[in-house]
Formats: structure tokens, sequence, C-alpha cells
């Protein structure tokens, strides 16, 4: 096999991304052959711009039962991913999935035990660890470069959103449809780095405003604190309602702090240990010396793309993928974290109790909203990627 048949499952605004990327040859050893969505608008859209010969579903189950298909792009709503996925794994077809894993930890968990019985190639859609700056980040603090780590903000507030934007789907923001709000959408991708990079928090402490500043019921503002095991603290502040935002990753350790602002990576390095400054030295008010290094990176960002080529690679030559779909269960369980301790007002162990979480988010599915909508589909090019 030299080409990869793929399916597509979901064609709104994710899946016209990923369409559109394979149109242009920018993967060449995927091969669309098939693509499916419930709405009949989006199947008369891929009738229209996708060759004839790539067939057109209803149903993803019935994608994944066609015999056309040797891996499928899971891009539909989220409480969807874990189950059409696990069909995927039963029909002996790869899988890609579209971030987030899932709503709750408890139906990725099992999503992940079936794939591990499987034996395909399982991989996530975390296009933002193919961004050199980030690799750069992972490389250095799980190098050592940075010590022990002391101290972790990220404040990433750039990903405004419009009501507009919100009502185009049905699905979108509500409980029942969507399972969140900034924290299942946009967040992912920042919960997915801020562990690979710094590893999981043991503790949170956090507060989630829903419909803070726009016409919906879940959140679109959170601040979160978060506790380490080795004692290192962090903050992690995020929203849809700050023009023009900022996107500021700053980690703090024993050696100097790494801040990541505006693509540019900057380390303000050490010229000794703090912890072995702090018990030597003699003077009160004495810093430790340090120099500012603007860090080099290899300058490669190829965002879905690069997860595609991957993911192809691993099933035709057993190369590396960007993210195994296994890890996504890690942000996720981040993301619960958050969720519980807002809604029950206090600080939460992670991994939160799984009965507890699911519970919580079931009381607000019994009362959330039903809507319409207007089926707007967006132009994701350079958002790098929030459905």
């Amino acid at each position: 096999m030299d080409k990869v048949r793929l399916g597509i499952i979901g064609v709104g605004n994710m899946g016209t991304g990923h369409i559109k990327n394979l149109k242009e040859g920018k993967v060449p050893e995927l091969e669309l052959t098939a693509v499916a969505d419930r709405l009949e608008r989006q199947r008369n859209w891929a009738k229209e711009n996708l060759p004839q010969e790539v067939q057109i579903f209803e149903e993803g189950e019935e994608l994944i039962g066609s015999g056309c298909c040797d891996a499928v792009l899971i891009a539909v709503p989220h409480y969807q991913h874990p189950e059409l996925a696990v069909k995927a794994f039963e029909k002996g077809l790869h899988v890609l999935c579209e971030k987030p894993a899932g709503v709750y930890v408890k139906q990725v968990r099992q999503m992940n035990e079936a794939a591990e019985k499987s034996n395909v190639v399982f991989a996530m859609m975390f296009n933002q660890r193919t961004n050199c700056v980030y690799r750069k980040m992972h490389d250095m603090v799980q190098g050592g470069e940075l010590g022990a780590i002391r101290r972790v903000n990220w404040i990433i507030t750039d990903w405004y959103r419009t009501q507009s934007y919100y009502d185009s789907g049905s699905w979108r923001a509500t409980w029942d449809g969507e399972g969140g709000g900034v924290l299942l959408n946009q967040c992912p991708h920042n919960l997915d780095l801020i562990q690979w990079i710094c590893g999981m928090p043991s503790r949170v402490r956090s507060f989630c405003h829903e419909g803070k500043w726009h016409d919906i019921e879940v959140e679109d503002d959170v601040t979160a604190y978060l506790e380490y095991p080795n004692g290192a603290t962090g903050v992690f502040i995020t929203t849809t309602g700050d023009a023009p935002g900022t996107n500021r990753f700053e980690i703090t350790g024993e050696l100097g702090k790494l801040v990541c602002e505006d693509e540019k990576l900057t380390f303000y390095k050490l010229k000794e240990n703090l912890t072995e400054h702090c018990a030597a030295c003699k003077g009160g008010f004495d810093k430790p010396q340090w120099e500012v290094v603007n860090v080099e990176t290899d300058g490669q960002n190829e965002q879905h793309v690069g997860v595609m080529k991957a993911f192809a690679g691993a099933i035709l030559r057993g190369t590396p993928l960007v993210a195994d779909g296994r890890e996504g269960i890690r942000g996720l369980a981040l993301s619960n974290a958050i969720h519980l301790s807002s809604w029950q007002d206090r600080t939460v162990e992670v991994p939160v109790d799984e009965d507890v979480f699911l519970e919580e988010l079931n009381k607000r599915r019994a009362t959330s909203r039903k809507k319409e909508g207007s089926g707007v589909v967006f132009d994701t090019e350079g958002s790098y990627g929030t459905k």
C-alpha cells in the first residue's frame, strides 16, 4: 500500500479545512475516498466540491462499515468522538480524532482501552504540537534546561469569538451538544501543551464564568490555579471574550525563566541554580546573574498537515505520530478538573472522580437549551484548529 484511503466524518468547519488540504495535495500519502455528515446541506456541499468517486454518507457508522477506507478522521461534535472511534477500531480502521478526545474522562478511558485491543494506529489532532516554539519548550523543559519547575503561567485570551460563531451550530456552546465552552473547544490545544511540556498538576482550584460575554450556557471566561506534585504552582487564564487578546506562556524554573510570546521564545538563563543561590548568598537583596537568550528553533510549523502526514507515515511505515490518541485523556482530565472545581466551588485532586464529574455534567445536560443553528460554516484557515 502506497496510499492510505481516508474517510472524513464531519464536513463542518474543521472537516472542510482538512478536505481542502487533501484536495491541494498537501498530504500525498492520504487519499480521500469518503465523507459523512448528518446535515443535508453539508452532503450537498460535498457533492458539489468533491470528485465523483468520493463516496458520501449520512452517518459515520455507514462510512466505517463501507469498506472504502483504511482510516477515518473524526471531526464531529465532541460527545461522538469516542463512540465513532470505538466503532472504527472494531472494523480494524486507523483513527485520527479531532480534539478533544471526548467530553468526560470515563468515556475516553473506554475508547483508549478499545484502541489498545485493536492494534491499529490511533492519533489525536493536537496540531499545536507541530509548532516549533512549543516543541522547543517541550525539549528544554523535559531535557532539564530549566531545572525543577517553580511556576507556570499561561494567559491565552486570543480566542475571541462573536455571538454569530456560537449561533452557527445547534450543538455549539451547550452542555448537551458540546459539553462545555472555551475549555472543550478552543483550549484542548493549550491544556494538552501545558501538560505535555510541564506535566500534570495534582490539584486545581478554578473559576469558570458561564455566559459572561456571550448568550451561551457554558463557560467563556476561566481562571484556574494549579498545584504540581513538586510544589510548583501555576495559573491558567482563558476566554473567548477579549480582543485583541494575549498569548503569553511563561515557565520559571531553578535555572531560569522561559517566555513564549508573539511566536518568539526567550530564555532568561541564570548563571547559577536559584535554590543554591538563595541558601548561600549573604546579601539580602542580591539576585543571581542571568543572560537573555533568544532561543533558536527549526522554524517548522506544519499544523494539521503535519499531523496528517505523520498519521499516514505511522500507518505505512511505522514512523512516529505527532500525538498518540491515547494521550488525549490527559488534557481532558485537566479540563474536567477545572470544570468540577468551579461547579463544586472547591479545590479538587487530579484526576477527579470520574463518576462524580459525570453526575455533575449530566445535571447540566438535563437542563441544556435546545436551539437551531444558523448553519454557517466558517473558514478555519489560520485559526489553528478550533471547531
